[in-house]
């Protein structure tokens, strides 16, 4: 399940945590919320961010033989 999570300091700051995203495709997630945010100060990558998604592709081939007769 993907989830954010904001916690809005009386300071003004935000903290923003993403969940359940695998890879970079985080970075997708949350552009449009940054900007409207205003500037990110520091981001911290978790594990979930380095792991990539298991894709798997099945390419069944078929070959034809001819006899020489």
């Amino acid at each position: 399940m993907e989830t954010l999570e904001f916690v809005i300091y009386p300071d003004g700051r935000v903290q923003e945590k993403v969940t359940g995203i695998v890879g970079s495709s985080c970075a997708e997630v949350t552009a449009a919320i940054e900007a409207q945010l205003g500037r990110v100060v520091s981001v911290e990558h978790t594990s979930e961010y380095f792991n990539q998604s298991v894709e798997q592709e099945a390419i069944a081939t078929a070959q034809a033989t001819r006899s020489q007769w």
